[in-house]
């Protein structure tokens, strides 16, 4: 079955950097559609960075333009996440999905069917 396993969550001070993995198995990786979410303490889950891995087309949600940059190593099954000048509003558990079809809009979280057991990312100002 299809498992997807993060890494590279921690605690860093504001205008630090992290980046995240997630390598995926039990399933093809080509041409699907990957991203990541986050999901603060009383908050929704949202998306932050999509990724369709045939094409290498990308989505960042505007809190993330310009700090965040998601990539893929296909021969790996990975994905990346580089999170550069973290903010304390960055903290919160981050997940990577999979939306095989890529079906529905990408935004949604609802419309992901795979997900990882999430990564804790902690920014301390």
């Amino acid at each position: 079955q299809v498992q997807l396993v993060e890494s590279g969550g921690g605690s860093v001070q504001a205008g630090g950097s992290l980046r995240l993995s997630c390598t995926g198995s039990g399933g093809t990786y080509s041409r699907r559609c990957l991203g990541w979410f986050r999901q603060a303490p009383g908050k929704e889950r949202e998306g932050v960075a999509t990724i369709y891995t045939g094409s290498g087309s990308t989505y960042y949600a505007d809190s993330v333009k310009g700090r965040f940059t998601i990539s893929q190593n296909n021969a790996q099954n990975t994905l990346y996440l580089q999170m550069n000048s973290l903010k304390p509003e960055d903290t919160a558990m981050y997940y990577c999905a999979a939306n095989f079809r890529c079906l529905g809009r990408l935004t949604q979280a609802r419309n992901f069917d795979f997900w990882g057991q999430g990564t804790q990312v902690t920014v301390s100002s």
